[in-house]
């Protein structure tokens, strides 16, 4: 329907538009196309409770069909990523060989990312949506005590493969406190009507404290201001959508993609941070390396720290700070402390016997270069510290390899699926939890710990 159309309808019944009708009236009066249009309107202009709810499910139905005859023209699906599709003995290996939830690397805050890639769902009798809700648990209950980012890869959801309003009702109440408090945002990327519509149709459940964490992410590009981009798992439809919404906007070329600055830019660059006021002031903080800060303080320390000026953390009054700041730190080096070369060792971990592990992480450590050496044992030594004060602070060997595994060891190329992350995190335990075994042996000239 071309423009003149709309331009008439729309003066013919600029009346009758702003009114809340039914979805039977809407469809019996207005022309074939308008519906959507008009019920959209509903929404905005009036209270959920004015547009019924089962209005809105046929809507979302309506405006799925749409965004399906989209995706046709951009030919045919890849293969999705199969994150775990090797590791058969997953307590929820039917669900996670299809790659639909991955955890990726962190924000630019510390913050651990799990991703949800809709692209990835095979057909609903495929796929027991009750296993992949529990799956979902699963995977967050690893990392929901620590403050985390939820990343929803929107596209390639069909009237096929989505699971049902009743699921996402089920979903979202299954989801505690425990869950919601320490979910930092949610970014909806590439959201579409469908999107608004639900968001609609739940406004009645969700708190706006929750409401407010919600983020619309309409180009990829937009998340590297927020996320380490590079680290992200994205599914290559995701990514050739992207490339074709880009392509048609405002008919133009598509906008150029942010790269980051040049490393260093100046002489005076340097980032880090001393250990020995997260000594003297964070051993019995609760939460230490699990809670982030306030954004706009992590920016200001690095700002002074890359022009090389000094940092006072006391004057901050909050000792998640200079934390945040050594997690990204780490997470920002060319080449991982622990080097690209260990990862695959890392990797072979669990074909080592649970008695024998230990003795091969010392191996593994003791073959660094002597510098990144120096750097780790004194990194292990205070996780090591914090861990002895676990009883207060929460946060044991398990915790504290959570946090830093994947800032310690990632791979050359690519980023880490969800089934490395285990050995990652196994490795990164033993070596706080038995640091003395590890690291006791060898000791450089110069050698110092907390």
């Amino acid at each position: 329907m071309n423009m003149n159309v709309y331009n008439k309808v729309f003066t013919e019944h600029a009346h009758w538009l702003v009114q809340p009708r039914s979805l039977e009236e809407v469809q019996r009066l207005l022309p074939v196309g308008f519906t959507s249009v008009f019920l959209l309107l509903q929404t905005d202009r009036h209270p959920p409770e004015m547009t019924s709810t089962s209005d809105l499910e046929q809507l979302a139905e309506i405006e799925l069909q749409k965004d399906e005859e989209e995706m046709v023209t951009d030919g045919p699906s890849a293969p999705p990523s199969r994150g775990l599709s090797a590791d058969v003995s997953h307590p929820y290996y039917d669900v996670a060989r299809h790659g639909i939830i991955q955890v990726s690397g962190d924000d630019n805050y510390g913050r651990k990312l799990i991703i949800f890639s809709s692209c990835c769902l095979p057909p609903s009798h495929q796929l027991n949506h009750r296993r992949l809700l529990e799956y979902l648990k699963f995977t967050l209950d690893q990392y929901v005590e620590m403050d985390y980012i939820l990343v929803y890869f929107h596209y390639g959801l069909r009237s096929s493969n989505k699971p049902s309003l009743k699921w996402l009702r089920e979903a979202y109440n299954e989801f505690d406190r425990k869950y919601k408090k320490n979910l930092k945002t949610l970014y909806v990327v590439h959201p579409t009507n469908f999107i608004r519509i639900v968001w609609n149709i739940f406004k009645p459940l969700i708190s706006h404290k929750f409401g407010k964490k919600l983020t619309y992410v309409n180009y990829l590009a937009e998340l590297r201001d927020h996320l380490n981009y590079e680290q992200l798992i994205i599914p290559p439809d995701v990514l050739r959508h992207d490339e074709k919404l880009r392509a048609a906007q405002k008919g133009g070329p598509p906008p150029s993609v942010k790269t980051p600055p040049p490393r260093p830019p100046l002489p005076s660059q340097q980032f880090g941070v001393s250990l020995q006021f997260l000594s003297l002031s964070g051993l019995r903080t609760e939460g230490i390396f699990r809670r982030s800060a306030r954004v706009q303080l992590i920016k200001d320390v690095q700002k002074l720290y890359n022009l090389g000026k000094p940092v006072n953390f006391e004057q901050y009054d909050d000792v998640h700070v200079p934390a945040v700041i050594l997690k990204t730190f780490l997470r920002e080096l060319p080449e991982p402390l622990l080097t690209f070369r260990v990862y695959n060792q890392v990797q072979e971990l669990l074909n080592v016997e649970s008695s024998l592990r230990a003795t091969r992480c010392k191996q593994i450590v003791e073959s660094l270069p002597e510098h990144n050496f120096i750097v780790a044992k004194y990194l292990l030594c205070f996780l090591h510290m914090v861990s002895q004060e676990s009883i207060v602070n929460k946060m044991s060997p398990s915790n504290l390899s959570c946090v830093f595994g994947v800032n310690l060891v990632w791979p050359r190329h690519g980023s880490i699926s969800l089934g490395a992350l285990t050995p990652i995190n196994i490795f990164t335990e033993i070596l706080i939890e038995h640091f003395d075994t590890v690291f006791g042996s060898r000791c450089p000239p110069g050698q110092v710990t907390p």
